[in-house]
């Protein structure tokens, strides 16, 4: 089986759990803090992992000590990027978490948003059956970057364009969507960037735009996916607590892929995706340990 490359960001969480986001000025105790591995690329190349699928982390890792973590717990979890350190401090993602598991991100961009053109030298396309990238790489300035690779690999694309959807350079984003990429994103996003009030009407839209598959994450409902002929509701897996909701997408959006690399078909794959991202709400931060996903017996 090839492998899927995944470009982007891991950075440090530091997840800060209190009952509700203070006002201005106001004075609040929080309840807990910690720190664990982040960024979307990153946790979108370890939910592949757990499906058994190889990928490559193509994510660089600064310096300073933000960047000296997640260098250090990356390699206790035995990857290692294959980008140069550059010469740049990491930064990090201010995770606030209220009472009933909705999060806010703060968030310090540094070294690991950043591409070199000579840093793809390094990889070989064919070694890949498709690549993943995000939209927060393509909105900073080396976008054009990662888009160059993007039309000179030819490999399959998974874009996700994140919340920060309009802020991306329309010329850049036409020439994403000239690459016919899957999309994945939500509901408020698709609608929001559509400029539609319905799922239906924004998939539409989307499709329009990449004639390919356009997968929704529709938070307690589930998920939909648009293939060109219907829209269809693939039904959610309950849980019953949430610790919160860091990095839920990201994990839908690597089972998804993972799914798909293993020859399931959409429907079965966005069902898989569904059930990783109802356990990654059921703990805290935005990934799994081998452990919790081996309980689950999602595969």
């Amino acid at each position: 089986m090839k492998k899927i490359l995944v470009i982007g960001s891991t950075v440090a969480d530091v997840i800060v759990n209190l009952d509700y986001l203070p006002r201005t000025a106001e004075d609040v105790h929080i309840k807990s803090q910690s720190v664990s591995l982040g960024g979307c690329a990153h946790n979108v190349s370890d939910m592949i992992g757990h499906f058994g699928v190889p990928y490559t982390l193509f994510s660089p890792v600064g310096t300073g000590m933000y960047g000296d973590f997640v260098r250090k717990h990356l390699a206790e979890k035995g990857v290692v990027s294959p980008v140069p350190t550059p010469e740049m401090a990491n930064g990090c993602c201010y995770c606030f978490v209220e009472s009933g598991g909705e999060r806010t991100f703060i968030v310090d961009h540094g070294a690991e948003y950043l591409f070199q053109p000579e840093w793809f030298d390094l990889l070989d396309p064919a070694d890949y059956s498709c690549v993943y990238v995000c939209g927060l790489e393509v909105e900073e300035k080396t976008g054009d970057v990662v888009v160059d690779f993007l039309e000179r690999s030819g490999l399959p694309v998974f874009f996700a364009p994140g919340p920060r959807l309009r802020r991306i350079d329309p010329g850049l984003m036409e020439r994403v969507f000239a690459l016919r990429p899957v999309l994945h994103l939500n509901d408020d996003e698709a609608e929001e960037y559509t400029g539609t009030d319905t799922l239906e009407s924004a998939a539409g839209a989307l499709y329009a735009l990449t004639k390919n598959l356009v997968v929704i994450t529709t938070g307690e409902r589930g998920a939909c996916f648009y293939d060109g002929q219907a829209l269809t509701q693939v039904p959610p897996v309950k849980v019953e607590r949430i610790a919160d909701t860091i990095g839920a997408g990201d994990g839908h959006c690597g089972a998804l892929m993972a799914c798909l690399a293993r020859g399931l078909g959409p429907e079965e794959a966005v069902a898989k995706a569904n059930a990783a991202a109802a356990l990654l709400v059921t703990v805290k931060g935005g990934i799994l340990s081998r452990e919790q996903f081996a309980g689950a017996a999602i595969l």
